[in-house]
């Protein structure tokens, strides 16, 4: 499937819910973990806005991507989100979407006053 590049610099992006561990199975609870790096997986649910829409975006992040106190309302950078169409079956029903991953997610309430001490 395509992954495509999300452009978040004119965008203002706040954490709606504090990072949760990313579920691979509901039923066992097993936790997911990065294919390629072996990192513990994280969701950050965060409200976008832009162009004068705002929506709730579910992020996958890996733990070690996440900086700074993501509390409910603290500004954050998103570092390389991108966007992956997504389509399954189950049960006879089709369903799709599209899923957002991130590198990074970090606090700019902790740069803001890193740069104000300086």
């Amino acid at each position: 499937m395509r992954v495509i590049p999300v452009d978040t610099s004119a965008a203002t992006v706040m954490v709606a819910k504090t990072p949760q561990p990313k579920l691979r199975d509901r039923r066992t609870g097993e936790i997911a973990t990065d294919t390629e790096t072996g990192a513990k997986l994280m969701t950050v649910d965060v409200m976008f806005a832009a162009n004068e829409e705002v929506e709730i975006l579910s992020i996958t992040v890996p733990e070690t991507g996440i900086s700074g106190d993501l509390a409910m309302g603290t500004p954050v950078a998103l570092t390389g989100l991108m966007a992956r169409p997504w389509e399954n079956e189950f049960n006879g029903q089709k369903r799709h979407g599209i899923a957002f991953r991130a590198v990074a997610v970090t606090s700019l309430v902790d740069t803001a006053a890193k740069s104000k001490a300086a």
